[in-house]
């Protein structure tokens, strides 16, 4: 199966609408621009969740986003650990320095 098969089995598998950090709905159209040259908590919050609601692959939001999936991962566990919070710079910086 081609990836275009993939991307539109995988949208039709999506029923339940996608959410950002704030409750809104969102779509492809509400996610940031491919090529995003500041990433901002809220921004990354919604590329996080495009992808567990099904609007997007990992894949599909590293192609779009030029990000790694240890990036991608990284974006995730900071959100699921410590929320919006998480993913600012500042943040990381903070956390690397308590290890």
């Amino acid at each position: 199966m081609g990836r275009a098969a993939r991307k539109y089995n995988r949208l039709d598998r999506q029923t339940e609408p996608v959410r950002d950090p704030d409750g809104n709905v969102i779509t492809l159209s509400d996610l940031p621009a491919a090529g995003e040259p500041r990433w901002v908590p809220r921004r990354k919050a919604q590329v996080v969740a495009a992808v567990h609601g099904g609007l997007l692959s990992l894949d599909d939001a590293c192609d779009r986003y030029a990000l790694t999936v240890e990036e991608f991962l990284s974006w995730q566990t900071a959100m699921k650990k410590y929320g919006l919070a998480g993913l600012r710079a500042t943040h990381a910086q903070e956390y690397r320095q308590e290890r």
